[in-house]
């Protein structure tokens, strides 16, 4: 199972750790295990590159262990509201996709949050 735990201040998704493999198939074949590591992927590099904001990640591929954190998404980071904006939009979209995605592989993904 691969479970996710987002992390929110003041109602502004910034930062997750995803961690485990979803064992939806076999080890290189695991469609759903693909769609997750592409999505995050896109969320990385749309923030990071395409927003120039920064963030902090850790990828441990042995174990599927990533944490993410865009702080541009707060504003105690992030002076610039539009950028602030784009931040939290796009980790509020990964967020809502992957709740999306818990509907129907619900033995497979699990998705909690914490309010800091």
């Amino acid at each position: 199972m691969t479970k996710f735990v987002f992390y929110k201040r003041d109602g502004v998704y910034y930062g997750f750790r995803e961690t485990g493999h979803t064992g939806f198939g076999e080890e290189g074949d695991d469609i759903l295990c693909a769609a997750l590591s592409a999505m995050t992927m896109l969320l990385i590099n749309a923030i990071e590159v395409s927003f120039a904001s920064d963030v902090e990640y850790t990828i441990d591929d042995d174990s599927a262990d990533i944490t993410f954190f865009a702080r541009g998404a707060l504003s105690e980071f992030e002076s610039d509201e539009k950028k602030r904006f784009a931040v939290s939009g796009a980790m509020y979209a990964f967020y809502l996709q992957i709740n999306d995605l818990l509907e129907e592989y619900y033995d497979y993904i699990d998705v909690s949050e914490v309010e800091e």
